[in-house]
């Protein structure tokens, strides 16, 4: 079996249908966040290049086909006309490291009707999942005012996909490096790490350790001094680095309690050995706002180790996100849904410097100063340009982060801008409304059902 297979059932139950029905003509489904969650000022798009992995991959072949059928209780047969569908689509993206705004759209899928359904599940996932982390990392960055951010997160993410995303995307909004090993061999960015409380608990005492983990590691080290009593561990860990005499680039960890506090005692202990290169790193739960709290207190940290609450997104876990048609063999299209309306047609937005973004039909011109932040990225079922250097992305976020309002890069209490509607586009609107209130108002509706004499429920 296929990625093809990694998909909610009624993907394939609807795909089946069109196919049946003949309609296999051209839908656009765009893919947007309805509301920002809470705490956060802004999105960083992010989930782009997986999604384009997947869909230039995609095809449904006879295993596949079979495992439809089992899971829809049916010979196979039945299902043989998903047989061999490819996606063959193009799609409009925000690319990532953009910053995005509630109900921008951060991707539109254009395909076959058939194609562009079984598109959903899998693409939603990777956007609204990586997007959350990348917001979440950037706004460590942020909190972090030029200090070093690493990525410890690997043992708590929900799964090590998950771990390679999160450090990928730690990567692509700043972060200096990652424990996790194998997304910095692939991704080519720093390892980093240092040693867990059981290293120094299976030998006598914290020096013999620190000293066999120096024998064993000639580069620079970091020695993780909160075993015990703090305290006495900075001043063992000083004791052994001034006399390996190892240069630039020690540090001893800090990893619980009273950060702020401890680091300070630290410095002072660690100026006090003749050791002052000898940095500070910080770990235990942190994230942006932790990591705010230090900074703001002046605390003498040198570099952040951020991991469970920054890999899981822990504040804000997932997305408001939404995957929906907004035309077909075209005709724009609509939901009326109470709190979840939609907006017809396809979309474009333009950016503005020092204005609001505007969302707008696909083919508007831009405004004088508006750059359009959708680009084709995939037409014909395959990529339209190759995949972008993690670098390029983070130098976008970086840009799109600056040009950002003071008070939506606030981490705490952050105002997230709103993105206006253009004239067209709101005109479109009222007019598809209109259409679909019309023809839900001329409908017949059945006759009323002759009293029974029986008390019935109201409806619910």
């Amino acid at each position: 079996m296929s990625d093809a297979t990694t998909t909610d059932l009624y993907e394939v139950t609807m795909a089946m249908a069109y196919l049946r029905e003949g309609m296999t003509g051209e839908a656009t489904f765009s893919l947007f966040v309805r509301d920002l969650p809470a705490r956060r000022g802004f999105l960083v798009a992010a989930g782009l290049e997986s999604a384009l992995d997947h869909l230039g991959s995609l095809r449904i072949g006879p295993e596949d086909v079979r495992a439809f059928a089992s899971a829809l209780h049916r010979p196979p047969q039945d299902l043989e006309p998903l047989l061999g569908l490819r996606f063959t689509g193009r799609v409009r993206a925000v690319p990532e490291g953009r910053v995005v705004l509630a109900g921008e759209p951060l991707l539109e899928v254009t395909a076959p009707l058939p194609e562009a359904q079984l598109a959903e599940t899998y693409v939603l996932n990777q956007l609204s999942h990586q997007t959350a982390i990348a917001s979440k990392a950037a706004r460590c960055v942020l909190a972090a005012s030029g200090r070093p951010v690493v990525d410890f997160s690997l043992r708590r993410t929900h799964g090590p996909q998950a771990g390679f995303q999160t450090a990928r995307l730690g990567a692509m909004t700043g972060f200096a490096g990652t424990s996790n090993v194998a997304a910095a061999t692939a991704l080519d960015v720093p390892a980093v790490g240092t040693m867990a409380h059981s290293f120094v608990e299976a030998f006598p005492g914290e020096e013999e350790a620190f000293r066999a983990f120096a024998r064993a590691h000639p580069g620079p080290l970091t020695l993780l001094v909160d075993t015990y009593d703090t305290e006495e561990g900075v001043r063992v860990a000083a004791r052994v680095l001034r006399d390996l005499d190892r240069g630039p680039g020690c540090a001893v960890r800090l990893d619980s309690g009273d950060l702020g506090a401890l680091a300070v005692r630290a410095r002072a202990l660690l100026d006090e050995a003749g050791l002052p290169d000898v940095r500070i790193t910080v770990s235990g739960g942190l994230d942006e706002f932790a990591v705010d709290d230090l900074v703001r207190s002046g605390a003498p940290i040198d570099v952040y180790a951020v991991g469970t609450r920054v890999g899981v997104s822990a504040d804000a876990p997932y997305l408001d996100s939404a995957y929906k048609m907004v035309e077909y063999d075209g005709r724009p299209v609509m939901k009326l849904s109470s709190a979840k309306v939609t907006a017809p047609g396809r979309k474009q937005v333009f950016r503005r410097p020092g204005g609001a973004d505007v969302i707008a039909l696909a083919d508007e011109l831009p405004p004088d100063d508006g750059e359009p932040l959708l680009e084709t990225v995939m037409s014909a079922g395959r990529r339209t340009r190759p995949r972008p250097a993690l670098g390029e992305s983070r130098e976008r976020l970086a840009a799109d982060l600056a040009a950002l309002p003071p008070a939506a890069r606030r981490i705490r209490n952050p105002l997230a801008p709103r993105a206006a509607s253009s004239a067209a586009l709101n005109a479109l609107t009222v007019r598809v409304r209109r259409r679909l209130e019309r023809r839900t108002a001329a409908r017949p509706r059945p006759p009323e059902p002759a009293s029974s004499g029986l008390h019935r429920s109201p409806p619910s």
